[in-house]
């Protein structure tokens, strides 16, 4: 059974073909600059040269049908007809309170997403154009959505709401919600499984760090509390984003700045994080390590305290489940940067009776237990795969018809 996993933004759209029986990845792409001059269309499949399609794509339609022409193309592709494809999942960013899990997509559901576009004004509409150009070029195919909020629909009330206003959630939605969902849902049941951890009792803490990152703690596969909030930009420090801040900083800096509210949510959204942390040395986490190496003590401190950040949401969290059996690291930080992975575990989570094997540790990208055999918290290195999970999700909505 092959899937074809589609990931739309406003001017790019990412794509992959899974042959589901063996997991296998047939292809993957990405097409740039969608209603841009200049529009790119790079298609990889293992094994070969890449192949290029330049070509100015008006719309997200275009873009599809490329993407179509490239999977089916003679001597680059991997399929011979789209009839080979069993169905599309996509991501969606935003699914609102009405969405907990993978749907399949019909006429309401895209009236529930366009609903949902004020939550997340420039994604869904992206991701909503993505599905119909989908739709229009290859019609019957049935879609699927999966959702980034979907993971964090888990939460109890205690942990979704603000300490604002009850009406604002009642009238308007605002509530956290969390995003990475797929990511967090894939690896955290994926602790279990490989863990030999109990599904339905399992305490994980996944910590998906990258330039966004979030942390989620869920027991049995079910989130009890996630980093993010209504956006992402609640929780850590990350690459560009300032992660939780106190709310006044914000009429503080307008006053001084000179700056409306949309101009100090720019600051906090694009220029801060590690990148405005480090005087503007790079929003890559190996840039500033390079420059911390070299003495630079901005950098320096940029990193200390997003280490200290995941090491308090990591503590937070075991005291929220009252335990943890697993702690997980992923994403690109999380997944190849042994220093970040060590000095946490070393100087934060002793209390947790956490401990590193450096030997083990000293890997990048592949699924490992990074701690003791004594270690009374077993840590992993897991690489995530939303576009896997997506697919997943497909097939299993595929077969319950």
């Amino acid at each position: 059974m092959k899937v074809l996993v589609i990931n739309c933004g406003s001017s790019s759209l990412k794509y992959q073909i899974i042959e589901m029986d063996t997991r296998e990845v047939l292809c993957k792409g990405l097409v740039e600059r969608i209603g841009i001059e200049g529009s790119l269309l790079t298609h990889k499949v293992p094994g070969k040269d890449n192949f290029v399609i330049k070509e100015d794509m008006k719309d997200h339609q275009r873009a599809v049908e490329l993407v179509m022409a490239a999977i089916t193309d003679a001597d680059h592709g991997v399929i011979k007809s789209v009839d080979e494809i069993d169905a599309i999942g996509h991501r969606v960013v935003h699914g609102g309170q009405k969405f907990a899990k993978s749907v399949r997509i019909d006429d309401e559901v895209k009236a529930a997403l366009r609903e949902c576009v004020p939550l997340a004004p420039l994604h869904n509409p992206a991701n909503i154009l993505g599905i119909e150009a989908c739709e229009k070029a290859m019609p019957g195919k049935p879609n699927f959505g999966t959702f980034d909020t979907a993971f964090g629909m888990g939460m109890e009330p205690k942990a979704f709401l603000y300490g604002l206003p009850i009406e604002y959630y009642k009238d308007y939605e605002v509530r956290r919600y969390g995003f990475h969902g797929a990511s967090h849902d894939y690896v955290s049941h994926r602790a279990i499984e490989i863990g030999g951890l109990d599904p339905e009792k399992a305490k994980v803490i996944v910590c998906h760090l990258g330039n966004g990152a979030s942390i989620s703690a869920s027991i049995g596969g079910k989130c009890v509390d996630t980093s993010m909030g209504l956006t992402p930009l609640e929780g850590l420090i990350m690459g560009t984003r300032s992660g939780s801040v106190d709310p006044g900083i914000m009429q503080f800096i307008c006053k001084k700045e000179n700056l409306d509210i949309d101009g100090i949510l720019a600051v906090l959204n694009k220029k801060s994080g590690v990148l405005g942390m480090s005087g503007g040395i790079s929003s890559d986490f190996r840039d500033i390590e390079k420059a911390a190496a070299e003495g630079n003590e901005d950098a320096e401190n940029a990193l200390k305290a997003y280490r200290f950040r995941v090491a308090k949401y990591i503590g937070a969290y075991a005291a929220a489940m009252n335990g943890v059996d697993c702690i997980c690291f992923t994403a690109g930080v999380g997944e190849n940067d042994k220093n970040t992975r060590q000095l946490i575990c070393d100087e934060y989570l002793g209390f947790l009776g956490v401990k590193i094997d450096p030997e083990r540790n000293d890997i990048r990208g592949k699924e490992a237990l990074i701690s003791t055999d004594d270690s009374k918290v077993k840590v992993y290195l897991l690489p995530t795969d939303e576009e896997l999970k997506i697919a997943m999700d497909a097939v299993k909505l595929l077969q319950e018809g």
